[in-house]
Protein backbone atom coordinates (compact mmCIF):
# COMPACT_ATOMS: atom_id res chain seq x y z
CA UNK A 1 0.00 0.00 0.00
CA UNK A 2 3.01 2.06 0.62
CA UNK A 3 4.05 2.18 -2.96
CA UNK A 4 0.67 2.30 -4.21
CA UNK A 5 0.46 6.11 -4.67
CA UNK A 6 3.98 6.47 -6.15
CA UNK A 7 3.45 3.82 -8.95
CA UNK A 8 0.51 5.05 -9.91
CA UNK A 9 2.05 8.33 -10.51
CA UNK A 10 5.01 6.76 -12.07
CA UNK A 11 2.10 4.94 -14.58
CA UNK A 12 0.27 8.36 -14.91
CA UNK A 13 3.34 9.73 -15.96
CA UNK A 14 4.69 7.31 -18.45
CA UNK A 15 1.31 7.22 -20.24
CA UNK A 16 1.84 10.95 -20.56
CA UNK A 17 5.06 10.96 -21.94
CA UNK A 18 4.39 8.24 -24.78
CA UNK A 19 1.24 10.68 -25.25
CA UNK A 20 3.15 13.20 -26.11
CA UNK A 21 5.83 11.58 -28.02
CA UNK A 22 2.98 10.51 -30.27
CA UNK A 23 1.18 13.90 -30.90
CA UNK A 24 4.76 14.87 -31.88
CA UNK A 25 4.91 12.53 -34.42
CA UNK A 26 1.11 12.77 -35.76
CA UNK A 27 1.82 16.50 -36.43
CA UNK A 28 5.53 15.73 -37.73
CA UNK A 29 6.37 15.86 -41.83
CA UNK A 30 7.74 12.24 -41.67
CA UNK A 31 4.40 11.21 -40.27
CA UNK A 32 2.84 13.60 -42.96
CA UNK A 33 4.97 11.95 -45.77
CA UNK A 34 4.16 8.45 -44.89
CA UNK A 35 0.16 9.56 -45.42
CA UNK A 36 1.02 11.12 -48.57
CA UNK A 37 1.68 8.15 -50.28
CA UNK A 38 -1.25 7.55 -53.04
CA UNK A 39 -2.03 6.43 -56.31
CA UNK A 40 -2.80 8.72 -59.57
CA UNK A 41 -6.42 7.47 -60.28
CA UNK A 42 -9.66 9.01 -60.93
CA UNK A 43 -12.80 8.19 -59.06
CA UNK A 44 -14.57 6.03 -61.05
CA UNK A 45 -17.71 4.03 -58.73
CA UNK A 46 -20.23 7.35 -57.52
CA UNK A 47 -22.33 5.91 -55.02
CA UNK A 48 -26.02 6.77 -54.88
CA UNK A 49 -26.67 10.00 -51.87
CA UNK A 50 -29.82 8.30 -50.76
CA UNK A 51 -27.89 4.91 -49.67
CA UNK A 52 -27.05 7.46 -46.54
CA UNK A 53 -31.07 8.30 -45.64
CA UNK A 54 -30.83 6.30 -43.20
CA UNK A 55 -27.42 7.70 -41.60
CA UNK A 56 -28.01 11.72 -42.25
CA UNK A 57 -30.25 13.68 -40.47
CA UNK A 58 -30.20 16.22 -42.91
CA UNK A 59 -32.83 19.15 -43.09
CA UNK A 60 -35.40 17.92 -45.81
CA UNK A 61 -35.88 21.63 -47.11
CA UNK A 62 -33.15 21.67 -49.57
CA UNK A 63 -30.90 24.69 -50.20
CA UNK A 64 -28.46 26.17 -52.44
CA UNK A 65 -24.39 26.47 -51.83
CA UNK A 66 -24.73 30.58 -52.89
CA UNK A 67 -26.61 30.83 -49.77
CA UNK A 68 -23.11 30.46 -47.81
CA UNK A 69 -20.20 33.06 -47.11
CA UNK A 70 -17.54 31.40 -49.16
CA UNK A 71 -15.03 33.90 -48.27
CA UNK A 72 -15.93 33.39 -44.42
CA UNK A 73 -16.60 29.53 -44.37
CA UNK A 74 -13.48 28.58 -42.46
CA UNK A 75 -13.16 31.75 -40.23
CA UNK A 76 -15.06 31.46 -37.66
CA UNK A 77 -12.81 30.46 -34.95
CA UNK A 78 -15.74 30.57 -32.09
CA UNK A 79 -17.39 27.56 -33.02
CA UNK A 80 -18.74 25.30 -30.73
CA UNK A 81 -17.32 21.75 -30.86
CA UNK A 82 -20.85 20.06 -31.96
CA UNK A 83 -21.01 22.27 -35.06
CA UNK A 84 -17.38 22.33 -35.60
CA UNK A 85 -17.69 18.75 -36.37
CA UNK A 86 -20.70 19.34 -38.44
CA UNK A 87 -18.95 21.88 -40.15
CA UNK A 88 -15.90 19.67 -40.97
CA UNK A 89 -17.41 16.34 -41.46
CA UNK A 90 -19.58 17.77 -44.45
CA UNK A 91 -22.50 16.01 -44.24
CA UNK A 92 -24.18 19.43 -44.70
CA UNK A 93 -23.66 18.79 -48.59
CA UNK A 94 -27.03 16.19 -48.02
CA UNK A 95 -28.99 19.81 -47.39
CA UNK A 96 -27.62 20.70 -50.58
CA UNK A 97 -30.00 21.52 -53.87
CA UNK A 98 -28.44 19.49 -56.77
CA UNK A 99 -28.50 22.20 -58.83
CA UNK A 100 -25.98 24.40 -56.60
CA UNK A 101 -23.40 25.52 -58.13
CA UNK A 102 -20.32 22.75 -58.58
CA UNK A 103 -18.08 25.54 -58.79
CA UNK A 104 -18.95 27.16 -55.73
CA UNK A 105 -18.75 23.85 -53.90
CA UNK A 106 -15.23 22.78 -55.13
CA UNK A 107 -14.25 26.01 -54.08
CA UNK A 108 -14.97 25.71 -50.64
CA UNK A 109 -13.52 21.92 -50.49
CA UNK A 110 -10.24 23.20 -51.94
CA UNK A 111 -10.32 25.74 -49.79
CA UNK A 112 -10.29 23.47 -46.88
CA UNK A 113 -7.71 21.18 -48.38
CA UNK A 114 -5.47 24.24 -48.41
CA UNK A 115 -6.00 25.15 -44.84
CA UNK A 116 -6.42 21.37 -43.40
CA UNK A 117 -4.01 18.82 -45.66
CA UNK A 118 -2.16 17.94 -42.75
CA UNK A 119 -2.98 16.26 -40.28
CA UNK A 120 -4.94 17.90 -37.13
CA UNK A 121 -6.06 16.30 -34.08
CA UNK A 122 -9.37 18.57 -34.17
CA UNK A 123 -10.55 17.82 -37.57
CA UNK A 124 -8.82 14.84 -38.58
CA UNK A 125 -10.95 12.45 -35.83
CA UNK A 126 -11.59 9.03 -36.97
CA UNK A 127 -15.50 10.49 -36.92
CA UNK A 128 -15.06 13.45 -38.43
CA UNK A 129 -12.29 12.02 -41.26
CA UNK A 130 -14.68 9.28 -41.88
CA UNK A 131 -17.92 11.48 -42.30
CA UNK A 132 -16.04 13.47 -44.41
CA UNK A 133 -14.75 10.70 -47.00
CA UNK A 134 -18.14 9.31 -46.91
CA UNK A 135 -20.01 12.69 -47.45
CA UNK A 136 -17.89 14.06 -50.74
CA UNK A 137 -17.44 10.71 -52.40
CA UNK A 138 -21.32 10.15 -51.75
CA UNK A 139 -21.94 13.90 -53.05
CA UNK A 140 -19.66 13.47 -56.00
CA UNK A 141 -22.07 15.43 -58.54
CA UNK A 142 -21.43 18.36 -56.52
CA UNK A 143 -18.30 17.74 -55.47
CA UNK A 144 -16.38 15.76 -58.28
CA UNK A 145 -18.14 16.62 -61.67
CA UNK A 146 -17.13 19.07 -64.26
CA UNK A 147 -13.81 20.15 -61.43
CA UNK A 148 -10.92 20.47 -63.75
CA UNK A 149 -7.78 18.20 -63.65
CA UNK A 150 -6.44 20.47 -60.49
CA UNK A 151 -8.64 19.90 -58.55
CA UNK A 152 -9.47 16.29 -58.93
CA UNK A 153 -5.76 15.88 -58.20
CA UNK A 154 -6.09 17.63 -55.14
CA UNK A 155 -9.15 16.08 -53.98
CA UNK A 156 -8.27 12.19 -55.58
CA UNK A 157 -4.90 12.28 -53.24
CA UNK A 158 -6.63 13.73 -50.37
CA UNK A 159 -9.35 11.41 -49.97
CA UNK A 160 -6.72 8.70 -50.23
CA UNK A 161 -4.54 10.49 -48.13
CA UNK A 162 -7.04 10.65 -45.01
CA UNK A 163 -7.61 6.90 -45.78
CA UNK A 164 -4.01 6.40 -45.02
CA UNK A 165 -4.28 8.14 -41.79
CA UNK A 166 -7.73 6.07 -40.94
CA UNK A 167 -5.71 2.97 -41.67
CA UNK A 168 -2.78 4.19 -39.33
CA UNK A 169 -4.40 4.76 -36.40
CA UNK A 170 -8.47 3.33 -36.09
CA UNK A 171 -7.30 -0.02 -34.02
CA UNK A 172 -6.27 2.94 -31.43
CA UNK A 173 -9.75 4.16 -31.63
CA UNK A 174 -11.94 3.71 -28.03
CA UNK A 175 -15.19 3.87 -29.59
CA UNK A 176 -16.51 0.99 -30.92
CA UNK A 177 -19.09 3.72 -33.75
CA UNK A 178 -15.40 5.42 -34.61
CA UNK A 179 -13.93 1.65 -36.02
CA UNK A 180 -17.13 1.21 -37.62
CA UNK A 181 -18.01 4.16 -39.29
CA UNK A 182 -13.90 4.19 -40.32
CA UNK A 183 -14.54 1.10 -41.88
CA UNK A 184 -17.28 2.01 -44.10
CA UNK A 185 -15.30 4.89 -45.52
CA UNK A 186 -12.42 2.68 -45.93
CA UNK A 187 -14.50 0.20 -47.94
CA UNK A 188 -16.15 2.63 -49.86
CA UNK A 189 -12.74 4.63 -50.79
CA UNK A 190 -11.69 1.02 -51.85
CA UNK A 191 -15.10 0.57 -54.30
CA UNK A 192 -14.85 3.63 -55.80
CA UNK A 193 -10.75 3.75 -56.88
CA UNK A 194 -10.77 0.71 -58.27
CA UNK A 195 -6.99 0.25 -58.13
CA UNK A 196 -7.23 0.60 -54.79
CA UNK A 197 -7.80 -2.69 -54.07
CA UNK A 198 -5.82 -3.04 -50.70
CA UNK A 199 -8.21 -0.49 -49.20
CA UNK A 200 -11.35 -2.55 -50.12
CA UNK A 201 -9.63 -5.91 -48.50
CA UNK A 202 -8.45 -4.06 -45.56
CA UNK A 203 -11.90 -2.43 -44.92
CA UNK A 204 -13.27 -6.04 -45.28
CA UNK A 205 -10.81 -7.76 -43.08
CA UNK A 206 -11.63 -4.76 -40.35
CA UNK A 207 -15.45 -5.42 -40.67
CA UNK A 208 -14.57 -9.27 -40.05
CA UNK A 209 -12.78 -7.88 -37.05
CA UNK A 210 -15.32 -6.00 -35.60
CA UNK A 211 -17.63 -8.79 -35.87
CA UNK A 212 -15.55 -10.72 -33.89
CA UNK A 213 -14.67 -8.34 -31.32
CA UNK A 214 -18.10 -6.43 -30.86
CA UNK A 215 -21.22 -9.39 -31.36
CA UNK A 216 -21.49 -11.89 -29.27
CA UNK A 217 -22.51 -15.81 -30.75
CA UNK A 218 -25.98 -14.63 -31.80
CA UNK A 219 -24.72 -11.47 -33.17
CA UNK A 220 -26.02 -9.07 -30.85
CA UNK A 221 -23.74 -6.45 -29.39
CA UNK A 222 -21.86 -7.42 -26.63
CA UNK A 223 -22.29 -3.81 -24.86
CA UNK A 224 -25.96 -4.82 -25.03
CA UNK A 225 -26.80 -1.50 -26.26
CA UNK A 226 -30.51 -1.49 -28.67
CA UNK A 227 -29.28 1.98 -29.94
CA UNK A 228 -26.05 0.27 -30.71
CA UNK A 229 -28.05 -2.36 -32.56
CA UNK A 230 -30.07 -0.10 -34.56
CA UNK A 231 -26.04 1.46 -35.71
CA UNK A 232 -24.31 -1.57 -36.83
CA UNK A 233 -27.85 -2.62 -38.76
CA UNK A 234 -27.92 0.82 -40.48
CA UNK A 235 -24.11 0.54 -41.24
CA UNK A 236 -24.04 -3.11 -42.40
CA UNK A 237 -26.92 -2.97 -44.86
CA UNK A 238 -24.97 0.49 -46.15
CA UNK A 239 -21.69 -1.32 -47.37
CA UNK A 240 -23.76 -3.90 -48.88
CA UNK A 241 -25.78 -2.05 -50.81
CA UNK A 242 -22.37 -0.09 -51.73
CA UNK A 243 -21.22 -2.92 -52.41
CA UNK A 244 -24.61 -4.43 -55.05
CA UNK A 245 -24.33 -0.89 -56.90
CA UNK A 246 -20.72 -1.13 -57.35
CA UNK A 247 -21.39 -4.84 -58.82
CA UNK A 248 -19.17 -6.04 -56.02
CA UNK A 249 -18.89 -9.58 -54.60
CA UNK A 250 -20.79 -9.52 -51.24
CA UNK A 251 -19.02 -11.57 -48.60
CA UNK A 252 -21.45 -14.28 -46.69
CA UNK A 253 -20.36 -12.72 -43.38
CA UNK A 254 -22.45 -9.42 -44.42
CA UNK A 255 -25.39 -11.29 -45.32
CA UNK A 256 -25.26 -13.25 -42.26
CA UNK A 257 -24.84 -10.41 -39.90
CA UNK A 258 -27.73 -8.55 -41.54
CA UNK A 259 -29.65 -11.60 -41.20
CA UNK A 260 -29.20 -11.62 -37.43
CA UNK A 261 -29.06 -8.11 -36.39
CA UNK A 262 -32.29 -7.89 -38.78
CA UNK A 263 -33.99 -10.17 -36.43
CA UNK A 264 -33.05 -8.43 -33.46
CA UNK A 265 -34.07 -4.98 -34.62
CA UNK A 266 -37.27 -6.99 -35.30
CA UNK A 267 -37.14 -8.80 -31.62
CA UNK A 268 -36.88 -5.09 -29.91
CA UNK A 269 -38.70 -2.66 -32.10
CA UNK A 270 -40.52 -4.01 -35.22
CA UNK A 271 -42.95 -6.20 -33.18
CA UNK A 272 -43.67 -3.31 -30.31
CA UNK A 273 -43.23 -0.06 -32.10
CA UNK A 274 -42.24 1.25 -29.08
CA UNK A 275 -38.17 2.15 -27.75
CA UNK A 276 -37.85 0.17 -24.74
CA UNK A 277 -35.48 2.07 -22.08
CA UNK A 278 -32.65 -0.55 -21.39
CA UNK A 279 -28.83 0.34 -21.45
CA UNK A 280 -28.28 3.41 -22.88
CA UNK A 281 -31.73 3.36 -25.64
CA UNK A 282 -33.62 6.34 -25.83
CA UNK A 283 -37.24 7.38 -27.62
CA UNK A 284 -36.20 7.06 -31.50
CA UNK A 285 -37.38 7.70 -34.84
CA UNK A 286 -37.37 4.60 -35.97
CA UNK A 287 -40.14 5.02 -38.91
CA UNK A 288 -37.81 6.64 -40.83
CA UNK A 289 -35.20 3.52 -40.75
CA UNK A 290 -38.12 0.94 -41.21
CA UNK A 291 -39.11 2.75 -44.41
CA UNK A 292 -35.24 2.83 -45.33
CA UNK A 293 -35.05 -0.82 -44.97
CA UNK A 294 -38.58 -1.49 -46.70
CA UNK A 295 -37.46 0.20 -49.60
CA UNK A 296 -34.32 -1.53 -50.07
CA UNK A 297 -36.35 -4.70 -49.84
CA UNK A 298 -35.38 -6.01 -46.40
CA UNK A 299 -38.14 -7.73 -43.98
CA UNK A 300 -37.00 -9.16 -40.68
CA UNK A 301 -39.10 -11.65 -38.16
CA UNK A 302 -38.74 -12.60 -35.06
CA UNK A 303 -41.10 -14.59 -32.77
CA UNK A 304 -38.55 -15.52 -30.23
CA UNK A 305 -38.90 -14.63 -26.80
CA UNK A 306 -35.78 -13.90 -25.86
CA UNK A 307 -32.47 -12.16 -27.54
CA UNK A 308 -29.55 -10.02 -26.50
CA UNK A 309 -30.35 -10.30 -22.46
CA UNK A 310 -34.18 -9.26 -22.68
CA UNK A 311 -37.43 -11.07 -22.75
CA UNK A 312 -40.44 -9.65 -24.56
CA UNK A 313 -43.73 -11.43 -23.95
CA UNK A 314 -46.88 -9.83 -25.71
CA UNK A 315 -49.80 -10.16 -26.96
CA UNK A 316 -52.40 -7.85 -29.11
CA UNK A 317 -52.81 -5.56 -25.96
CA UNK A 318 -49.97 -6.21 -23.72
CA UNK A 319 -46.27 -6.53 -23.80
CA UNK A 320 -43.77 -7.28 -20.77
CA UNK A 321 -40.36 -6.46 -20.97
CA UNK A 322 -37.84 -7.38 -18.49
CA UNK A 323 -33.77 -7.03 -18.67
CA UNK A 324 -32.50 -10.63 -17.97
CA UNK A 325 -29.02 -10.32 -19.69
CA UNK A 326 -25.82 -10.27 -16.80
CA UNK A 327 -23.65 -6.72 -17.84
CA UNK A 328 -21.45 -6.53 -20.49
CA UNK A 329 -17.43 -6.76 -19.89
CA UNK A 330 -15.84 -3.60 -19.00
CA UNK A 331 -14.62 -2.43 -22.38
CA UNK A 332 -18.17 -2.53 -23.94
CA UNK A 333 -20.01 -1.17 -20.96
CA UNK A 334 -19.52 2.75 -21.54
CA UNK A 335 -23.80 2.88 -22.08
CA UNK A 336 -24.52 0.73 -19.74
CA UNK A 337 -26.45 1.22 -16.88
CA UNK A 338 -27.21 -1.08 -13.80
CA UNK A 339 -30.77 -1.68 -14.35
CA UNK A 340 -30.38 -5.78 -14.29
CA UNK A 341 -34.20 -7.35 -13.74
CA UNK A 342 -35.95 -4.03 -14.52
CA UNK A 343 -38.92 -4.05 -16.72
CA UNK A 344 -41.64 -2.11 -18.60
CA UNK A 345 -44.86 -2.73 -19.33
CA UNK A 346 -46.83 -1.76 -22.38
CA UNK A 347 -50.51 -1.41 -22.41
CA UNK A 348 -52.54 -0.95 -25.85
CA UNK A 349 -49.30 1.05 -27.06
CA UNK A 350 -48.55 2.99 -24.16
CA UNK A 351 -46.24 2.90 -21.15
CA UNK A 352 -47.64 1.54 -18.12
CA UNK A 353 -44.36 0.72 -16.08
CA UNK A 354 -41.08 2.47 -17.81
CA UNK A 355 -37.53 2.76 -16.92
CA UNK A 356 -36.24 6.61 -16.89
CA UNK A 357 -33.73 6.57 -19.81
CA UNK A 358 -30.77 7.02 -20.48
CA UNK A 359 -28.50 10.99 -20.92
CA UNK A 360 -26.30 10.06 -23.60
CA UNK A 361 -23.69 13.24 -23.23
CA UNK A 362 -20.81 11.32 -21.11
CA UNK A 363 -19.31 15.33 -20.18
CA UNK A 364 -22.84 16.16 -18.35
CA UNK A 365 -23.26 15.05 -14.78
CA UNK A 366 -26.45 13.81 -15.92
CA UNK A 367 -24.87 11.17 -17.55
CA UNK A 368 -24.08 9.16 -13.97
CA UNK A 369 -27.24 9.80 -12.61
CA UNK A 370 -28.99 8.41 -15.40
CA UNK A 371 -26.56 5.25 -15.02
CA UNK A 372 -27.59 4.47 -11.72
CA UNK A 373 -30.49 1.49 -10.69
CA UNK A 374 -32.55 4.37 -9.25
CA UNK A 375 -33.58 5.35 -13.13
CA UNK A 376 -35.00 1.64 -13.25
CA UNK A 377 -38.35 -0.01 -12.33
CA UNK A 378 -36.13 -2.77 -10.32
CA UNK A 379 -34.78 -3.16 -6.52
CA UNK A 380 -32.18 -0.59 -4.79
CA UNK A 381 -30.22 -2.34 -2.06
CA UNK A 382 -28.68 -0.10 0.97
CA UNK A 383 -28.86 3.08 -1.64
CA UNK A 384 -26.43 1.30 -3.58
CA UNK A 385 -26.34 0.28 -7.30
CA UNK A 386 -26.10 -3.38 -8.67
CA UNK A 387 -23.10 -2.69 -10.46
CA UNK A 388 -20.19 -0.13 -9.66
CA UNK A 389 -18.64 1.96 -12.25
CA UNK A 390 -15.30 4.01 -12.59
CA UNK A 391 -14.90 6.76 -14.58
CA UNK A 392 -13.06 7.15 -17.78
CA UNK A 393 -12.41 10.67 -19.04
CA UNK A 394 -12.46 9.53 -22.46
CA UNK A 395 -15.56 7.82 -23.23
CA UNK A 396 -17.77 8.00 -19.59
CA UNK A 397 -17.49 5.45 -17.28
CA UNK A 398 -17.42 1.64 -17.70
CA UNK A 399 -18.53 -1.30 -15.16
CA UNK A 400 -15.72 -1.85 -12.69
CA UNK A 401 -17.47 -4.39 -11.05
CA UNK A 402 -20.35 -6.31 -12.81
CA UNK A 403 -23.27 -8.62 -12.58
CA UNK A 404 -24.26 -12.30 -13.68
CA UNK A 405 -27.80 -13.36 -14.33
CA UNK A 406 -27.49 -17.27 -12.30
CA UNK A 407 -31.20 -18.02 -13.00
CA UNK A 408 -33.93 -17.71 -15.16
CA UNK A 409 -37.13 -19.55 -16.15
CA UNK A 410 -39.34 -17.94 -18.65
CA UNK A 411 -43.23 -18.97 -19.35
CA UNK A 412 -45.13 -18.04 -22.29
CA UNK A 413 -48.80 -19.62 -22.53
CA UNK A 414 -52.11 -18.05 -23.74
CA UNK A 415 -53.66 -17.76 -20.50
CA UNK A 416 -50.08 -17.25 -18.19
CA UNK A 417 -46.86 -15.41 -18.55
CA UNK A 418 -44.15 -16.10 -15.88
CA UNK A 419 -41.11 -14.16 -15.94
CA UNK A 420 -38.14 -15.66 -13.01
CA UNK A 421 -34.71 -14.02 -13.03
CA UNK A 422 -32.00 -13.34 -10.30
CA UNK A 423 -28.72 -11.53 -10.10
CA UNK A 424 -25.42 -11.98 -7.93
CA UNK A 425 -25.03 -7.91 -8.13
CA UNK A 426 -25.22 -7.41 -4.41
CA UNK A 427 -23.71 -10.77 -3.72
CA UNK A 428 -20.27 -9.53 -3.13
CA UNK A 429 -20.91 -6.28 -0.89
CA UNK A 430 -24.09 -7.47 0.95
CA UNK A 431 -24.14 -11.34 0.32
CA UNK A 432 -27.46 -11.14 -1.06
CA UNK A 433 -29.24 -12.43 -4.38
CA UNK A 434 -32.32 -10.54 -5.71
CA UNK A 435 -34.82 -12.39 -7.06
CA UNK A 436 -37.26 -11.06 -9.48
CA UNK A 437 -40.97 -13.04 -10.63
CA UNK A 438 -43.16 -11.73 -12.34
CA UNK A 439 -47.03 -13.20 -13.36
CA UNK A 440 -49.55 -11.91 -15.64
CA UNK A 441 -52.62 -13.35 -15.86
CA UNK A 442 -54.12 -11.98 -19.69
CA UNK A 443 -58.14 -12.78 -18.97
CA UNK A 444 -57.39 -11.06 -15.35
CA UNK A 445 -55.53 -8.31 -16.55
CA UNK A 446 -53.18 -8.73 -13.64
CA UNK A 447 -49.55 -8.68 -12.67
CA UNK A 448 -48.56 -10.25 -9.61
CA UNK A 449 -44.80 -9.67 -8.94
CA UNK A 450 -42.37 -11.00 -6.09
CA UNK A 451 -39.26 -9.31 -5.24
CA UNK A 452 -36.65 -11.74 -2.99
CA UNK A 453 -33.88 -10.48 -1.27
CA UNK A 454 -32.38 -13.70 -0.66
CA UNK A 455 -29.14 -13.40 2.41
CA UNK A 456 -26.47 -16.29 1.59
CA UNK A 457 -24.18 -15.44 4.45
CA UNK A 458 -24.84 -14.07 7.69
CA UNK A 459 -28.16 -11.83 7.73
CA UNK A 460 -27.76 -8.22 8.43
CA UNK A 461 -30.85 -5.47 7.83
CA UNK A 462 -30.67 -3.65 5.17
CA UNK A 463 -33.18 -1.14 3.67
CA UNK A 464 -34.29 -1.25 0.30
CA UNK A 465 -36.48 0.35 -2.30
CA UNK A 466 -37.91 -1.16 -5.47
CA UNK A 467 -39.00 1.80 -7.86
CA UNK A 468 -42.17 1.73 -10.52
CA UNK A 469 -41.51 4.30 -12.93
CA UNK A 470 -44.08 6.23 -15.41
CA UNK A 471 -43.88 8.50 -18.12
CA UNK A 472 -44.00 12.23 -17.46
CA UNK A 473 -47.81 12.56 -18.96
CA UNK A 474 -49.10 9.65 -16.91
CA UNK A 475 -51.49 10.35 -14.08
CA UNK A 476 -51.24 8.89 -10.30
CA UNK A 477 -52.83 9.23 -7.24
CA UNK A 478 -52.49 7.50 -3.65
CA UNK A 479 -55.82 6.57 -2.56
CA UNK A 480 -57.05 7.64 0.91
CA UNK A 481 -56.25 4.55 3.07
CA UNK A 482 -52.44 4.74 1.59
CA UNK A 483 -52.84 1.47 1.14
CA UNK A 484 -53.04 1.54 -2.89
CA UNK A 485 -52.20 4.12 -6.00
CA UNK A 486 -54.36 4.38 -8.78
CA UNK A 487 -52.77 5.02 -12.25
CA UNK A 488 -54.54 6.63 -15.53
CA UNK A 489 -52.67 5.90 -18.61
CA UNK A 490 -54.18 7.50 -21.65
CA UNK A 491 -58.06 6.38 -20.61
CA UNK A 492 -57.21 3.21 -18.62
CA UNK A 493 -57.15 2.77 -14.99
CA UNK A 494 -54.74 0.86 -13.23
CA UNK A 495 -54.22 0.25 -9.62
CA UNK A 496 -51.05 -0.74 -7.76
CA UNK A 497 -50.99 -2.61 -4.26
CA UNK A 498 -48.65 -4.06 -1.67
CA UNK A 499 -50.21 -4.81 1.21
CA UNK A 500 -47.34 -5.93 3.11
CA UNK A 501 -44.80 -2.42 2.67
CA UNK A 502 -44.73 1.20 2.84
CA UNK A 503 -45.71 2.68 -1.09
CA UNK A 504 -45.43 6.23 -1.94
CA UNK A 505 -44.97 8.38 -4.80
CA UNK A 506 -41.58 10.12 -5.59
CA UNK A 507 -40.86 13.01 -8.43
CA UNK A 508 -37.74 12.05 -10.74
CA UNK A 509 -36.42 12.83 -13.98
CA UNK A 510 -37.36 11.19 -17.43
CA UNK A 511 -33.93 10.84 -19.77
CA UNK A 512 -35.73 8.94 -22.51
CA UNK A 513 -35.65 11.85 -24.72
CA UNK A 514 -32.00 12.88 -26.38
CA UNK A 515 -29.80 14.91 -24.06
CA UNK A 516 -32.71 16.53 -22.19
CA UNK A 517 -34.92 15.20 -18.74
CA UNK A 518 -37.97 16.04 -17.97
CA UNK A 519 -39.74 15.71 -14.41
CA UNK A 520 -41.66 12.31 -14.09
CA UNK A 521 -43.48 10.21 -11.26
CA UNK A 522 -42.45 6.89 -10.00
CA UNK A 523 -44.23 4.52 -7.02
CA UNK A 524 -42.04 3.41 -4.80
CA UNK A 525 -41.83 0.60 -2.07
CA UNK A 526 -39.29 1.12 0.69
CA UNK A 527 -38.68 -0.96 3.81
CA UNK A 528 -35.47 -3.03 5.86
CA UNK A 529 -35.39 -6.50 5.32
CA UNK A 530 -36.67 -8.79 8.33
CA UNK A 531 -35.40 -12.29 7.22
CA UNK A 532 -33.12 -14.72 5.69
CA UNK A 533 -35.48 -14.51 2.27
CA UNK A 534 -37.28 -11.05 2.27
CA UNK A 535 -40.30 -11.55 -0.49
CA UNK A 536 -41.87 -8.22 -1.27
CA UNK A 537 -45.11 -9.08 -3.05
CA UNK A 538 -47.11 -6.32 -5.16
CA UNK A 539 -50.02 -6.50 -7.49
CA UNK A 540 -50.76 -4.05 -10.82
CA UNK A 541 -54.30 -4.98 -11.77
CA UNK A 542 -56.43 -2.99 -14.52
CA UNK A 543 -59.77 -1.52 -13.64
Amino acid sequence: MIFKNPLNYINHFFFYIVKKIRELYLNSNIYNNKISTTNNNNLEYRPSPSLLDCLIKYDKKKIKIENYSLNSFWNNKNLKEKDYTNLHSFFWLFSLDLKSSKKETQYIILNWIENNDKYNPKSWEIDIISKRIISWISNSKLTYEEGDLNYKEKFNKIIQKQVNHIINEIEKSEWADDKMIGCAAIILTGLSYRDRADYLNFGLNLLKKIIKFSFDSNYFPKSRNIRQLNFYLKYFVLIREWLKESQSQTPEYIDETIYYLGQAYAFVWQNNKKDILFNGNQESNNAELDSYLLRLGYKFKNQNNEVGGYTILNNKKISLVMDVGSSPDKKFSSNYQSGALSFEIISNGKKLICNSGYFQDYKHRLNELSKSTAVHSTLILNDRSSCKFVKSSKIGSKVLYGLKIIKKNIVFQKNYWKINAAHDGYLKEYGTIHDREIEFYPEQLKFIGHDRIISKNEFKNRNFEIRFHLEPNVKIMKTQDNKSILIELNGEGWKFICDEHQINIDNGLYFGKKNSFINNQNIFISGMTQNEIQTIKWELTKL
